[in-house]
């Protein structure tokens, strides 16, 4: 049975976060269903997810957690893939989102493997959070640590979604204030506090903190839509000239801020332009979602979180969200640009981003060791 790690912190114990550039063993994710989060019935989500795991599978295999209700018709989709590296898990959960309630995967330089079982409050649990309750998906990080016989460290007075946090491996962590800073996170502890947890928990040595996410209700901003590591050095930031876009402030200011700062080692940053779409996306169709008094309710023409920013680095590949938008393409070369060894495939994801996530959110790397 994997152990429950409580006493110490990954930082004494020599476990690190690694960079999602780093060799990984396979993917995690979860099966969406939810009536009120997703439009029509989320056949149309489960459609686009499944484009995810073909996508994804082509590179190396994919763990999909899906509830006992949907077992058989998500078994059955992946079924029609024909590929023999994915498989399905029975797991109870409350929405689809892995990146954010599920563990982050620790390593050492002996072949260990841990995790941070981080506590999650679904986005700002009873002050902003987006659907109560949350106690599945509280439990997931548990269980998949639990199926990989992973001992895990759990932060019992720290709420953290895995969204809010990118590192480079080597010391830094990417983060925003609007995130780890809001009233509905950790009010209890100073900004230097979360820099020290985070330290402790990531074994970091410098925490750089962007002002803005692009995303203030739904996330309160996570950094996975803004800006990433691509390799020690290097990040990619989104960015726009066109200051009619509901983006370009939040883009230019964290731009800015990144082409200004050193990391860890103390290395200047390359700082990698990526575009935003040309036109904002769009939740359409709202009236089909239905009605859940204890979830926030969507609105028809509310602007979806559709960055190109949250892809997802594989072996060997990038998973890249596309929207049928005219920088699709501009998208894919700006990535090929960064990730020049790697193979670039473009998923539409419109439907994702309709739910209040992309690519990067429904996805959580495991290491491989």
């Amino acid at each position: 049975m994997a152990k429950r790690i409580i006493n110490t912190r990954p930082k004494q114990d020599g476990y690190r976060m690694p960079g999602e550039f780093e060799r990984q063993k396979q993917i995690w994710m979860l099966w969406p269903w939810r009536n009120d989060n997703w439009r029509l019935g989320a056949k149309p989500a489960q459609k686009a997810f499944i484009e995810v795991v073909k996508a994804i599978s082509e590179f190396e295999p994919v763990s999909l957690c899906v509830p006992p209700q949907q077992y058989e018709n998500a078994w059955a989709r992946v079924s029609e893939l024909g590929r023999d590296n994915i498989r399905v898990i029975e797991m109870t959960n409350d929405d689809s989102w892995i990146r954010d309630c599920g563990p982050t995967f620790l390593v050492n330089d002996k072949g260990g493997l841990r995790a941070v079982d981080w506590e999650f409050n679904a986005w700002g649990g009873l002050v902003d959070g987006l659907y109560f309750p949350w106690d599945q998906d509280a439990l997931v990080a548990r269980k998949v640590c639990e199926i990989e016989g992973v001992d895990s460290y759990k932060t019992k007075d720290f709420v953290l979604e895995g969204g809010s946090i990118h590192v480079d491996g080597e010391g830094t962590v990417l983060v925003t204030e609007m995130c780890l800073l809001h009233p509905s996170r950790n009010p209890h502890m100073s900004k230097g506090d979360i820099e020290n947890k985070l330290k402790d928990y990531l074994n970091a040595e410098k925490i750089l903190w962007i002002k803005d996410g692009i995303d203030p209700y739904e996330t309160n901003g996570h950094i996975d839509d803004v800006a990433c590591f691509i390799q020690p050095g290097e990040v990619a930031c989104i960015y726009t000239d066109d200051k009619n876009h509901p983006f370009y402030k939040e883009a230019k200011a964290a731009y800015n801020f990144l082409s200004e700062q050193t990391d860890a080692k103390g290395r200047h940053l390359k700082v990698h332009k990526m575009c935003v779409t040309k036109k904002p996306c769009y939740l359409k169709a709202a009236d089909t979602i239905d009605y859940g008094e204890s979830s926030i309710p969507r609105e028809e023409g509310e602007i979806a979180i559709a960055s190109y920013l949250n892809f997802l680095i594989v072996n060997g590949g990038i998973i890249l969200p596309q929207y049928g938008d005219e920088n699709d393409q501009l998208a894919v070369q700006q990535v090929k640009a960064m990730f020049p060894d790697r193979k670039i495939i473009g998923v539409r994801t419109e439907e994702i981003a309709y739910g209040g996530g992309n690519i990067h959110c429904i996805t959580q790397q495991e290491p491989a060791t």
